[in-house]
């Protein structure tokens, strides 16, 4: 749980927050850092809760384009068979969804969309239910070098921006796209 700017065991966690909305977390919005600049920047409140998972099936892998605001290469989601990775699923509240939402520009770079038969696993128990924002633009589709897509786990990001290739058709994940007008209770 990270809340003032600091991380807290789960079990000093509010009660009930297994209910709240499941978002995979990759790229830098596992980041602790990340998250006080959500706090500092975008208003985020309230606790952040989030979780260790296993995911199989999918992989964090360097988008297509670059940022504008810091001309770095951002993290995106896509299907890759027999991949398994170590992400973090925040249980979200709907204000905390609304503030990534405005981060990842839903509806525009990214959709937030719920993964359709995933593998992700927090403690060994396949959860059901997750989100998470997937590439909704060339810009933010995997970045493919020679035909494939190039892991964020091989690359740094240092060396990330300065990588050249093509965007890929789309992300490749079964999932369901949510409405940009989609509201959480």
């Amino acid at each position: 749980m990270h809340l003032d700017g600091a991380g807290h065991a789960l079990d000093t966690a509010p009660p009930g927050w297994r209910s709240r909305t499941p978002v995979l977390a990759y790229g830098s919005n596992a980041c602790p850092s990340k998250i006080t600049w959500l706090r500092t920047q975008l208003g985020l409140t309230g606790p952040v809760i989030a979780a260790r998972v296993r995911c199989t099936g999918l992989a964090s892998v360097w988008a297509a384009g670059l940022r504008e605001r810091d001309g770095q290469r951002p993290a995106t989601l896509t299907a890759l068979p027999g991949r398994t990775e170590d992400h973090f699923v925040w249980f979200a509240t709907p204000e905390q969804l609304a503030v990534l939402d405005v981060c990842e520009g839903r509806g525009n770079r990214y959709d937030l969309a719920v993964l359709d038969n995933a593998d992700i696993r927090l403690d060994g128990e396949l959860l059901s239910g997750v989100h998470a924002y997937v590439g909704a633009a060339p810009v933010r589709f995997p970045l493919l070098v020679n035909g494939s897509p190039v892991l964020v786990a091989d690359v740094a990001q240092a060396e990330a921006a300065s990588l050249v290739g093509e965007p890929a058709a789309g992300h490749g994940l079964a999932c369901t796209v949510l409405p940009p007008e989609s509201t959480f209770s």
